[in-house]
């Protein structure tokens, strides 16, 4: 279906339902919550109730987003349609979108919302739009509220601007077009202020003195590869289940891996007491492999932000190896 007539099923679909299930992938970003929110307003705008979920607790880096403490992370017993935000992978959502093929979720449509390039391995999905040329999932649906002539009231608005500057490291990423900039503008001319934003998020950054602390614990264990190109971290589950609540380790220790002096992409590991090994990848202007290292694992994501996750038993550093390995493949020779 083209994108007008994926819009127009869509449009369908809302209206037929009364009740909808909003997911987010079970590693939210500021992009999934944000377009989550955003959603939950939009929708009760057209008169419809809305359950907000993820596989996950939200982590507290994100509290700044007012709204994410509705996120629940049990699935509902009773609604009539179901609204995926910010993945097509069902690698990305384990057992909360699986369980869509049985039971009571199989009776609901599904509609999938995202701007992954991601092949989608959802193929039971009543409708998919998926915008790879937008920057975010929130411009997607921004785009299709003004397709649909859905409204936005200002805690929406507020949401996507949110998640488009989270996205996209504050309007700095590749795939951040004029029209990503007009969307921005037009929220901003109807209300939405970009310092408060800024402002809430900062507030939200700062952090315990045993955070501190421990930051500086995984900065001393980072791991450089490949002429100091790739930077890996490896968090283990101690520290895992002492820390999250907190704050999310790999976010703590990601933005000044990518920082160091040659480094093009940088992978923290957490590693967790079940066996399973979860990655969260960044990689710098210039070096858009993320997503291609994360599918490579099966997960995804974009050029500059990704992640995959593994199950078993898996061997760290027999992982590591691959990893790097993989990711000095994608690295053109001699990039610094």
């Amino acid at each position: 279906m083209s994108e007008q007539e994926q819009s127009a099923r869509i449009k369908d679909l809302i209206g037929a339902s009364t009740k909808v299930l909003i997911l987010q992938p079970d590693n939210p970003d500021g992009d999934s919550l944000g377009s989550a929110l955003a959603l939950e307003q939009i929708l009760m705008l057209q008169g419809k109730e809305t359950e907000l979920v993820c596989g996950i607790k939200i982590p507290s880096y994100l509290s700044y987003f007012p709204g994410w403490d509705r996120v629940s992370q049990e699935l509902p017993t009773h609604y009539d349609l179901v609204i995926l935000v910010d993945t097509s992978s069902l690698a990305l959502i384990d057992n909360s979108i699986r369980s869509l093929r049985s039971g009571a979720l199989s009776k609901s449509p599904l509609i999938v919302i995202d701007h992954h390039a991601t092949p989608s391995s959802i193929d039971f999905a009543s409708a998919s739009l998926i915008e790879a040329t937008s920057s975010a999932t929130a411009e997607v649906i921004y785009n299709l509220c003004k397709r649909l002539g859905y409204a936005l009231n200002d805690v929406a608005r507020n949401a996507l601007v949110a998640a488009i500057l989270s996205d996209t490291l504050g309007l700095t990423t590749d795939n951040v077009s004029a029209q990503t900039i007009y969307s921005i503008a037009e929220m901003v001319e109807q209300g939405v202020s970009l310092a408060n934003l800024e402002a809430a998020r900062r507030a939200n950054m700062r952090k315990s003195a045993d955070l501190v602390h421990y930051k500086g614990e995984l900065l001393k264990r980072i791991q450089y590869f490949d002429n100091d190109r790739v930077a890996l971290v490896v968090i283990p589950w101690p520290e895992i289940e002492r820390y999250s609540p907190l704050y999310n380790p790999s976010v703590l220790a990601l933005e000044d891996m990518r920082l160091t002096e040659r480094t093009a992409i940088a992978i923290a590991l957490k590693v967790y007491h079940d066996g399973k090994i979860t990655a969260k990848i960044r990689s710098n202007q210039g070096y858009p492999i993320a997503g291609t290292l994360a599918e490579h694992f099966g997960g995804g994501g974009h050029d500059y932000a990704s992640g995959f996750k593994l199950y078993g038993n898996q061997d760290s550093d027999s992982l590591i190896k691959s990893v790097v390995a993989k990711a000095s493949e994608l690295l053109k020779p001699g990039d610094s």
